[in-house]
């Protein structure tokens, strides 16, 4: 016989999970706080609850709680998490807290603070004393608020993940191990589980000896729950992740699965006894800047959007997926139909009317971004990490002489993109290392380099690769020295800020580069849900009243961007746009959103 050796709600007693002693199925979905609007918690939360599920998890995502080192990490607003844990259990949902430190979730960065991983480079998740040194200051902060939420002391969190998909990564079990115990040292007293992908490998080296293993995919059920069950004699079988949808990167198709194919690997699990949490069951949002990017032989950045195409769409509309496991969930629970002992059906929000808005050009873009305060001189471009910036552009400048004839400007160390200017005019645009052509007359130039941040890698063995410049610049052979930097850390910027810079310099010409605005007014029964699309438009970021929405750019997929009714307001409402390409003239409001066209896509090992 084997049984948990835990007090804990949740308990397993030969294979079989257990809440409070009696047979019980974890019937969760993932929701991230960080990735839905405050305002919007609860409708999100209470549609998982018409969705037939008896859980809800999500992650912790230490950079958006700390954005810098010096200053304490905040729990307020929407970094409230706390108050997103109770109004879970409020609405009848116990809660699972996954809270890494490194939680991958396409996230920038895989949740790790770019401080923290400026100082240890990659060298993050491991055993490295500097790095187990920060997580335990951050985990003095944050296990004990969690802690006081668990069910044992009245709240709702009945289990918390250690770490995440380890396996995947690395073998360094004195590093899961200390945070195992880094957990219940700060009071951690529910069911502790780890997560990896079902291959002997990858549990191999994420699994802890006497804290549940589970399992993540998104097909070949069976295979998992077997391979489990002969690895963890019993242990319940668990689905920590099951991946009904998938993510999307700029420039690839948008990832789809089909109703029929994601219900008939939910059936595969349910038949096989198992509990299951659904990846996503709503996806929310990378607001801002905090879309992450994979690396596969390139730099692959996650779009804005991350509907994920789950059962709960970004703007919180029910899918014919929600329908198709609405009805599995409550056969799993005992009713006699799809609607048995749960909540009705919720309506879709509503949808703004689609309208189009003139823009006003504003300042142009190397006018207005060269606005900004200038570092010293540095021998060599300094990277985001040394300028004390996660995130957003830095525009480098230098005044090299350019021998007369052709010169090959060369760029190594790129990360991400660099967009070449000599003397006010683009010579190219890089995406990796590589080289522009430019005549020269034997003078000094100014040479300029805009270079964009397109996400942090949230995956693999590059997480806590640097930004920026990490190389240097060569005009032939020579290397290039005496570099300004301005640091423009988009998603840190004051509506006041943003509008100075708008307004910083000359306008530009209708279809340059640089600031646009378009303002409209709402009346007091306008304000909704929206979705924004940029015509004409080609690669930039666009905030709502002040408000970083994202990130948007033609190669697709993603068309429009999902706005939140609560960003707008009655009366005038301003959209504010960065351009960095070239510029349209209007920017619409559209009636449903459009991620662009799709492929059907499943995750396997």
């Amino acid at each position: 016989m084997t049984v948990a050796t835990s007090t804990a709600l949740l308990s397993y007693q030969d294979g079989a999970l257990l809440r409070g002693g009696e047979p019980h199925r974890v019937l969760s979905g993932s929701m991230h706080y960080f990735r839905v609007h405050p305002e919007q918690w609860r409708d999100r939360l209470e549609r998982l609850v018409a969705l037939g599920l008896n859980t809800v998890d999500t992650y912790v995502a230490w950079n958006f709680h700390q954005r810098h080192e010096e200053r304490a990490a905040s729990f307020d607003g929407w970094r409230d998490l706390e108050a997103f844990v109770r109004l879970a259990g409020d609405v009848g949902l116990d809660v699972i807290v996954r809270p890494g430190p490194y939680i991958c979730a396409e996230w920038d960065n895989g949740g790790l603070p770019a401080w923290l991983t400026g100082r240890v480079g990659m060298r993050a998740r491991s055993s490295e004393p500097a790095f187990l040194s920060a997580v335990s200051t951050w985990f003095d902060d944050l296990i004990p608020r969690l802690a006081a939420l668990q069910a044992s002391n009245g709240g709702p969190i009945v289990a918390v993940q250690v770490e995440n998909e380890y396996g995947s990564y690395g073998d360094d079990a004195a590093y899961l191990s200390w945070l195992r115990d880094a957990l219940v040292e700060r009071g951690m007293t529910e069911l502790l589980y780890t997560a990896d992908g079902p291959t002997d490998l990858m549990l191999d080296g994420g699994s802890i000896p006497g804290v549940l293993a589970t399992a993540t995919f998104g097909s070949k059920a069976r295979e998992a729950s077997e391979l489990l069950r002969t690895r963890r004699e019993g242990e319940p079988f668990l689905c920590a992740e099951f991946w009904n949808g998938w993510f999307d990167h700029w420039g690839e198709l948008h990832h789809v699965r089909t109703v029929l194919s994601a219900d008939a690997t939910l059936d595969e699990i349910l038949d096989a006894g198992g509990s299951v949490s659904i990846y996503m069951a709503h996806g929310g949002t990378n607001f801002g800047l905090w879309a992450g990017a994979n690396h596969d032989g390139r730099l692959q950045p996650t779009i804005t959007s991350y509907d994920s195409d789950a059962p709960v769409a970004e703007h919180g509309a029910v899918t014919q997926k929600f329908l198709a496991f609405r009805e599995r969930f409550a056969a799993v629970r005992g009713g006699d139909g799809a609607d048995a002992a749960l909540p009705p059906v919720p309506a879709d929000p509503r949808i703004l009317a689609p309208r189009a808005v003139q823009v006003v050009a504003g300042s142009g873009l190397l006018a207005a971004l060269a606005s900004a305060p200038a570092t010293a001189v540095h021998a060599a471009p300094p990277s985001f990490e040394e300028l004390g910036i996660a995130s957003g552009l830095v525009l480098y400048s230098a005044t090299p002489r350019l021998p007369r004839g052709e010169n090959t400007i060369t760029v190594s160390g790129l990360h991400d993109r660099a967009q070449v200017f000599v003397d006010g005019v683009l010579r190219g645009t890089l995406d990796h290392d590589g080289s522009v052509q430019v005549t020269g007359s034997g003078v000094p130039v100014l040479l300029q380099l805009l270079v964009e941040n397109q996400g942090r890698i949230n995956y693999g063995p590059l997480l806590g690769q640097g930004k920026g410049i990490l190389g240097g610049v060569q005009i032939g052979r020579r290397l290039v020295h005496g570099w300004v930097a301005r640091p423009l850390p988009l998603d840190e910027w004051t509506p006041g800020e943003l509008a100075g810079f708008s307004a910083a310099a000359p306008a530009r010409d209708a279809a340059a580069a640089g600031f646009s605005t378009a303002r409209f007014v709402l009346g007091g029964d306008e304000p909704a849900d929206a979705f924004l699309a940029l015509p004409g438009f080609g690669k930039g970021f666009v905030w709502v009243n002040g408000f970083l929405l994202g990130r948007y750019w033609e190669i697709g997929p993603q068309v429009t961007l999902y706005v939140p009714a609560p960003l707008l307001s009655q009366g005038e409402n301003t959209v504010t746009v960065l351009e960095l390409e070239h510029s349209g003239a209007t920017v619409e409001f559209r009636a449903e959103p459009e991620l662009g066209p799709s492929e059907e896509y499943v995750e396997t090992f």
